[in-house]
């Protein structure tokens, strides 16, 4: 099979896929194919136990100067475009950038983002799904065929859930080096300056949103690198998207693009970010 381009989907169109995984990624040749191995074959058992369930995953390549382009196009190829899809942004723009196209370009009902290094197991989607459907049943009675409007979907309820490490926070301030504990500490007090209460991790890069919350969000999110995750907890409470905040496994994997150096770059962003919204600059479109 030969690649081609097909059409951009919109996050403003109906649903065709149950559930979209966005990877951005940006030099990872090294770690991306173990990643999309383990995501790709999670996937397909699953279709092949549940013929209602169906899937695309969306790598978004950050611009990248390695073979990160050939890596996801070799996957493109074997597991076609119906399921894999390269979105190429030509230039960096940043984590937050690239996760910000994927979703605006993706097809399902659910949305999940999740890191190229494959940190946080796959399977742990069905956490944030269950409870997703946990809280759509509670506020909206969604799946009670007696009280429930037959039409609705998990697309149309706006629900957001965070993967989060806070459980793993004890063994990692024993493990991790010092200068990465020095900026966590002091980035989790500038977060709850700028964007309030109410998430304790919000830098794991394993979220799912419904269609209908992703919409709202991602046609909004502004910041394009180390933040972005803290604008998205913002605009949930600002449009009142529920937010749930789950336990999931998680490895450090060698490689990280975190170092002392962010610390200005995030609050930079920061800054940014509240004299933004709080000056009525930044406009939040409904």
């Amino acid at each position: 099979m030969s690649l081609f381009q097909v059409p951009c989907p919109q996050i403003l169109d109906p649903a065709e896929k149950y559930i979209s995984l966005i990877i951005p990624a940006y030099n990872e040749e090294h770690r991306l194919p173990g990643a999309l191995d383990e995501t790709l074959n999670y996937l397909q058992q699953r279709a092949e136990k549940d013929k209602s369930f169906s899937y695309e995953v969306v790598i978004v390549d950050d611009g990248s100067v390695d073979g990160t382009k050939r890596v996801a196009f070799d996957f493109a190829k074997r597991y076609t475009v119906e399921n894999v899809r390269v979105i190429l942004l030509g230039r960096n723009h940043g984590k937050g950038e690239a996760i910000r196209k994927g979703m605006l370009h993706s097809r399902g009902e659910l949305l999940l983002m999740l890191d190229a290094d494959g940190a946080t197991k796959v399977s742990d989607l069905e956490k944030l799904e269950n409870q997703i459907l946990v809280v759509a049943k509670k506020e909206h009675k969604f799946g009670d065929s007696a009280a429930s409007d037959s039409t609705l979907r998990i697309s149309d309820i706006p629900i957001a859930a965070f993967g989060s490490r806070a459980h793993l926070e004890e063994k990692a301030l024993a493990t991790r080096k010092w200068y990465r504990n020095f900026l966590m500490k002091g980035f989790h007090m500038v977060v709850l300056l700028a964007a309030g209460s109410g998430i304790r991790d919000t830098q794991c890069g394993f979220k799912m949103f419904t269609r209908a919350a992703a919409r709202k969000l991602f046609t909004n999110i502004r910041l394009k690198r180390w933040c972005f995750d803290v604008e998205v907890v913002y605009l949930c409470k600002w449009f009142h998207v529920p937010m749930i905040e789950i336990s999931v496994n998680w490895t450090e994997i060698p490689g990280s693009k975190v170092n002392l150096l962010s610390i200005p770059n995030m609050l930079w962003e920061m800054a940014l970010m509240s004299l933004g919204y709080r000056s009525g600059i930044w406009k939040i479109y409904t």
